[in-house]
């Protein structure tokens, strides 16, 4: 597997040698102090290029960058659809183990296209067209403080959300129940749990994209409780694993509340806790 300095040396001499890149710039956690070093990190970079149709009429250009694995390119996909914007994105997986996303943007569509964040590090200018920036940290990607009304959404759709959870549950249509879970309400429980572990870190942490680092912040017992809340696809484990999920909701969401003297809507729960016992109980020929 190459190392670091050797795929830096690549993407780089590769920008200097030719004339249609004018800068280089690079994001995401190998620019961020904080974040975790492994070694299936990728290399985020952006190219600013001149004449970009030259680059993506024939996309053999990026076989100098190594043997690959494979490789998508999002702008040549109708699904899911082409962004359409300007730029366009190799995203190359390599038979050694590294990763690179590079993303091509024209030139004349660069203050349009490139949203600098506290992530960005220049990494050639050739010609200084670009203002400097600060050096790279993750403030950016702070976790935010949620106001009153963010707060009451979320626990609204939390609770509504078990209702088509235990609708699915209930009539066995697994794929179904399991979206729900997992692709709606538990995003929702992450979100709380990202407000609450913000509480704790004056708002000065990031919990990572999807929620990934929250272990690092979370009291094992939080985390032993949030880990409950993974099933399998046995129907009864689903059903306490979702009871799992009520529960610490309910205990994070709270302490949210109480925090910023929010209210908790303590009357949704009750009455949707007991519905979810009540479907649970029920016969599967029942009419109700």
């Amino acid at each position: 597997m190459r190392n670091e300095k050797e795929m830096m040396d690549l993407i780089l001499t590769t920008a200097k040698n030719d004339e249609r890149v004018r800068a280089v710039i690079m994001n995401g956690s190998r620019t961020n102090p904080h974040a975790k070093k492994d070694i299936f990190q990728d290399y985020d970079i952006e190219y600013i290029v001149s004449d970009i149709n030259s680059f993506t009429s024939d996309h053999r250009w990026v076989d100098i960058f190594g043997e690959r694995m494979m490789m998508q390119m999002p702008e040549e996909n109708v699904l899911p659809p082409a962004e359409n914007d300007g730029r366009f994105p190799y995203l190359m997986q390599f038979k050694d183990g590294n990763r690179l996303d590079l993303t091509l943007i024209p030139i004349e569509k660069m203050d349009q296209l490139m949203n600098f964040d506290s992530l960005s590090l220049v990494l050639l200018d050739k010609d200084e067209m670009i203002d400097p920036l600060p050096l790279p940290n993750d403030r950016d990607y702070h976790i935010k403080p949620p106001s009153e009304k963010e707060f009451m959404d979320s626990c609204n759709e939390f609770w509504w959300i078990c209702l088509n959870i235990s609708k699915g549950l209930w009539r066995e249509e697994l794929t179904y129940a399991m979206f729900m879970y997992e692709q709606v309400n538990r995003n929702v429980l992450i979100r709380m749990i990202e407000w609450y572990i913000g509480m704790k870190t004056n708002f000065t942490k990031s919990a990572g994209k999807h929620g990934k680092y929250i272990q690092d912040y979370l009291e094992t017992e939080l985390w032993n409780e949030f880990v409950r809340t993974y099933p399998d696809a046995d129907y009864e484990n689903i059903w306490q694993s979702l009871f799992h999920m009520c529960d610490l909701f309910r205990k994070i969401a709270v302490k949210v509340a109480n925090h910023f003297a929010f209210r908790y809507p303590y009357d949704e729960d009750k009455n949707v806790s007991a519905y979810l016992q009540h479907v649970k109980n029920l016969p599967g020929n029942s009419d109700g």
